[in-house]
């Protein structure tokens, strides 16, 4: 996906209003929507719709990219504010949050961070970056791996995405999987 050629003009514009379609459909009705209705939303066929994207975790990849630019960027501006532990818990609970931003996006948020858009990149490195400073610093035991942390995330984002309560939910489960992995 990241070294494809550019697109002619009008299926460029076909790609813009899918991802657009599908932005707009994702937050109102979950990641889980018929693709169908993603296809109506943007004015385009089905085919056209899979022909750009031929799974619904590369929709989803393609409709984040943007959001884990962002998120990577700033948690690497921010991780150097940061202890190492401390940086690493902070991407943990802003990525469950991220992740429930699409009610029933969390369930695929494995499959999506190896899709290899660049959103997708970015964030997998920053958590890989994060997690290999913190072992370094000696505050993570070595056998935690970047795969052990989306488990990790996906997990407490299904407990948490219905949950209407305040963000200390996934503070405490976070607090929980910390304990867990750091040494001493």
């Amino acid at each position: 996906m990241t070294n494809e050629m550019p697109l002619r003009a009008d299926a460029q514009r076909n790609r813009d209003r899918i991802l657009t379609a599908a932005e707009e459909v994702f937050v109102e009705k979950g990641a889980k929507v018929s693709l169908d209705e993603v296809a109506k939303r943007a004015g385009v066929g089905i085919g056209t719709l899979y022909r750009r994207f031929p799974t619904r975790e590369d929709l989803l990849a393609a409709a984040y990219s943007s959001r884990f630019l962002k998120f990577s960027e700033n948690s690497r501006i921010r991780a150097t504010e940061l202890d190492p532990l401390n940086a690493l818990r902070t991407y943990l609970e802003e990525l469950v949050e991220y992740a429930n931003m699409y009610r029933g996006f969390a369930a695929s948020l494995g499959i999506v961070l190896q899709i290899g858009t660049p959103g997708c990149i970015a964030t997998s490195e920053e958590g890989t970056r994060l997690l290999e400073n913190a072992q370094n610093s000696g505050v993570v035991r070595p056998d935690i791996c970047f795969a052990d942390i989306v488990c990790v995330v996906t997990a407490i984002s299904l407990a948490t995405e219905q949950d209407n309560s305040s963000d200390g939910h996934i503070t405490r489960l976070i607090d929980i999987f910390m304990k867990g992995i750091a040494t001493g």
